[in-house]
Order: C-alpha cells, then structure tokens, then sequence
C-alpha cells in the first residue's frame, strides 16, 4: 500500500485540496492524510510538492500504431488524395515501421501522460510492442475486405491474428475487434465477426462516416469512390449502405470514429444503441472531412470522446495536443464547459467507452494516475489550463506502479 499525498486532486465531482490518495494495484480511499495513516500504517508515504495535482491517467481509445512512420509521405488537405498516397506508400511505411518505431510512438504517448491507448491492428505487426507496452491496451483486431469471394481467406487471417492477440497473457491487455468501415467489409464479414462479439464479449469499434466520398458511395455509389472501387477492387456499388451497416450493431455498444458526414437519422440510432462517437480533431482537418458538429453531439446526448488517431493522419499522439485544437476547432461552443468536456473524454468518459476500470481518481478505480506540476494554485478554469498550458507531467502510476519515465 502507498500514500501519495499531492496539494491538489481532479476527480470528477470536484478539485480536492489536502487529501491524499492510499492505492496499490486499485484506490482504496481518499481521505486526509493523517485519517490514511491511521487506516494503514505500513504505506510508504509519497509526498508531492507545491501546486502538485494529481488526475487520471489519459485514455487514447483509438490510434494505428502501425502506420508510426509516417511525416511527409502522406498526402494532406483531402481524403481521397490521402487514400491514394497511402496504397502508394503503404509498403515503404509499413517496411519502415519496424518494432523500434512502434515502440518510440508508444513511448511518446506514454511521455504525454497515456496510460491506457486503443490499437486499431490492421496487420498484427504491432501485436509483440503492444503486449510489452507499459501502457493498459485494448487491442483491436481489424477486418476489412468488401468482395465476398475473398471473404473466407481475409476472415481466416482475422482469425488468426485474433487468436494471437488472445494468447497474450498479461494485466492490462484486452483483445478486441474492429470493422474498418461500411465501405470496405462485405456485410457477410460484419455478421460472422459480430458473432464473436456476442459470444466473447468483446469491445467493438468501427470507422462511420468519415468523409464526403463515402456518403456518396454508401448513399448512390458514385462520387469520388466510384473511381477507385472500379479501378482497384471491380467494384460497381457499394456491398452495404449506412443506415443497413448500423443496424448491424443494434445489439452491440460499438465506438464509431469520426461519424463526420453522418446524417440525422444516422445519428439517432447511434443514440439509441448507446454506442460511442470517437472524435479525432486533427485528423479530421487533415483530411479535409471538415469538424464534427458536437454542439448537435450533445444535444442528442449521444456518448463522444477525443482520441488522436495515428500519425498516417496526425503529427504527434498527445491528447492534451488533440484537446487543444479541438479547442480552437469548435469556436461556437462556450470555452470553459467544451474544456471540461473535452477532460472527461480522455479520461472517465473514455474508460466507460472501454470498459476498463480507470479514467477517475475515485474509490474503487484502477490506479492510473498522472502526477503535474502546476504553475501555481488552480482556479476554476483549471480545464482550460490543463489544455493550454504543457504542464510538466513529474510521475505516471498504471495499474500502481510508478513507471520510470524515458531517460530516467
């Protein structure tokens, strides 16, 4: 058992002053210190300095951790173009892209406080770095393939790389599936994959309505998919239409990343199968898809978080980075209540979407903590301080245990 003992600490209800924290692998009581003491009198003590805060660890629910080589070979500005420059260059990435660059990626979300990352997996090259990452992991093993007479080869190979991923045997990594979009996996593959859900209560993500060409594809098969379909894959339509591809998830609480381009009825039924919208700000810019309308998010109530998706669509894996422009991005909503929000979908509203048991310096909770050093005493825009201001992130606990941090 530990006492760590910081001059502030986040929870989700309020900003604690002259508590402190007895955890080991999970919080077991918030209290003052001298209460702790008396409750267990053999913790080591771990006291903080001035204007120290203690909060949960940063949850990234959704980056390719695979595609870390990336900086100047991607094309920029529009999604197609980006698609193309990516079949383009996907060997070159791939072959560039060996274990010591995915350990470097992992190691700079770690560095800016993540202590738990989704990894969508379209290969399972990244399987061995992400079963030794020090982080929490929700591994996704991703299907895609959208012509039926390759169907069983592409969900033998699905198979086999979710096999591997449930051979992994350590705390904090979790096997998972991901359906890479309506676009690009033939309704046969989302049934038998959904299946396995089902019977091995798995989580789920999916791609939804990322960009302009997909709504025309899914909604007419025509616009600027039409083109590629035909000239790579001899495809005329689309094997499975929006609203079609989400009724396929009626019984499964899904995360669908991006849902741009949704439209309104789209968006109702991601409301009322309680699923997840994964925001990713940067990445959306990049690609020319335009900003999610999150005022229109939150007043249907539908579940959202923030996540950084990978650097073939970003410049870096930081979340207080992503938070900053997603800041920026959504000028029409009020700063103080968008940065609070934009808080909780890093941290308890991620790990709700996860289902792990971290995201919140509260009772009960996987200790997952990040230790910052804070200029001087917070006030009540602490939100937006925390995403303006890089403060110096001094100790990282995940499951617990201090991790050392890079040269140290």
């Amino acid at each position: 058992m530990q006492i760590i003992t910081p001059e502030y600490i986040l929870t989700p209800q309020n900003l604690l002053r002259n508590f402190s924290v007895a955890f080991d692998k999970t919080i077991h009581k918030i209290a003052p210190l001298e209460e702790l003491k008396i409750l267990f009198p053999d913790a080591k003590i771990i006291k903080l300095q001035k204007n120290s805060l203690l909060m949960p660890g940063l949850i990234n629910a959704h980056v390719h951790v695979e595609f870390s080589a990336n900086k100047t070979e991607l094309s920029y500005g529009d999604f197609i173009p980006w698609l193309y420059s990516v079949l383009e260059n996907r060997e070159t990435l791939i072959e560039g892209c060996k274990k010591g660059c995915m350990r470097e990626a992992i190691s700079c979300m770690l560095e800016s406080g993540i202590t738990t990352f989704g990894a969508i997996s379209s290969h399972g090259m990244d399987l061995d770095v992400c079963a030794d990452a020090k982080q929490n992991v929700v591994f996704f093993n991703e299907l895609i393939g959208s012509q039926a007479t390759m169907a069983d080869a592409l969900f033998a190979d699905f198979l086999a790389r979710l096999d591997a991923s449930k051979s992994v045997n350590r705390e904090g990594f979790y096997p998972a599936i991901a359906i890479h979009s309506p676009y690009s996996v033939h309704p046969i593959l989302i049934k038998k994959a959904l299946q396995i859900v089902k019977n091995e209560n798995l989580k789920l993500t999916a791609h939804f309505m990322e960009s302009s060409a997909e709504r025309e594809w899914l909604d007419k098969s025509e616009g600027d998919f039409k083109e590629f379909f035909e000239k790579l894959l001899k495809q005329n339509s689309a094997t499975c239409g929006a609203s079609e591809f989400l009724e396929h998830f009626n019984e499964q609480q899904t995360l669908f990343t991006h849902v741009v381009k949704a439209n309104e009825e789209e968006l109702l039924s991601i409301k009322k199968g309680n699923h997840t919208i994964i925001h990713c700000p940067i990445s959306n810019r990049l690609l020319g898809n335009g900003a999610l309308d999150l005022n229109e998010i939150n007043k249907k109530n539908i579940n959202w978080i923030c996540a950084t998706d990978g650097l073939s669509s970003n410049y870096k894996l930081d979340l207080f980075e992503e938070m900053k422009c997603a800041l920026f991005m959504h000028s029409n909503m009020p700063l103080l209540p968008l940065a609070k929000q934009l808080i909780s979908s890093v941290t308890k509203d991620a790990a709700l979407a996860l289902g792990i048991n971290s995201g919140e310096i509260e009772e009960g909770k996987n200790a997952d903590m990040l230790v910052l050093d804070l200029d001087k005493e917070p006030n009540d825009e602490l939100a937006i301080h925390l995403i303006l201001h890089r403060y110096n992130i001094s100790q990282i606990y995940i499951n617990g245990k201090l991790i050392p941090k890079k040269g140290a």
